[in-house]
């Protein structure tokens, strides 16, 4: 088995000290950090992500290999700079105002981080200018908005609106969810995207994010 394979099978199991020594042990036989990232630890966390949506594995196994896959990232990261490698694209992410909620957002985050996309996390009660403020700040293309209480899905509209307000709602996709969210109400609030979990979110902002940059 070559290292991608090995440092996938790691975050898989959620072994981090074993992703981050098999990482730079790589890079110090000359491993492209493209592939350590894309073959490797991208490749077990969306692993990870389809057993979750297959009920194989839960929450305290996704949050393992995140962590042990963010582990590896930190030693990548150097290497992918220094060759002008690029994320997918950015996305900022929060729970919306009102809404203390976070670990619905925190796996999201987790699953798209995985799939190459950089991910600027603004915390839960975010206001809706605050996400107009951090798109402009980091020029990000998608926008994923948490609530998990019925009193606080109307606040997903208030940050569409402001985005329509900014004259920015064209530049970006907006992705909600959380429990009591529907693709009905997705659809009355002019949302993009709805999604049931987290590695399906994962899985349409690699989806959306191509279609924009036209690959």
């Amino acid at each position: 088995m070559g290292y991608c394979e090995d440092i996938a099978e790691k975050v898989i199991g959620g072994k981090a000290k074993e992703v981050v020594a098999l990482v730079e042990q790589a890079l110090a036989e000359g491993e492209n950090p493209e592939d350590l990232l894309t073959k490797g630890l991208m490749a077990g966390m969306n692993v990870i992500g389809e057993k979750f949506k297959l009920n194989e594995v839960f929450v305290p196994e996704v949050l393992v290999a995140a962590r042990a896959m963010n582990k590896g990232m930190q030693v990548l990261k150097p290497a992918l700079a220094k060759a002008g490698a690029e994320p997918l694209g950015r996305a900022v992410i929060c729970t919306v105002k009102g809404d203390m909620h976070d670990i619905g957002k925190n796996l999201v985050k987790m699953m798209i981080e995985g799939r190459g996309i950089e991910c600027i996390d603004l915390g839960t009660d975010v206001d809706a200018e605050r996400v107009v403020e951090a798109v402009k700040e980091n020029g990000a293309q998608i926008v994923c908005l948490s609530a998990l209480l019925t009193t606080t899905m109307n606040a997903q509209k208030d940050v569409i609106d402001a985005l329509v307000a900014a004259g920015i709602r064209d530049k970006v996709r907006v992705m909600v969810g959380g429990a009591p969210v529907t693709q009905e109400f997705a659809n009355e609030i002019g949302a993009d995207y709805y999604t049931l979990d987290a590695a399906s979110a994962a899985e349409v902002a690699e989806k959306a994010l191509k279609e924009m940059n036209g690959k």
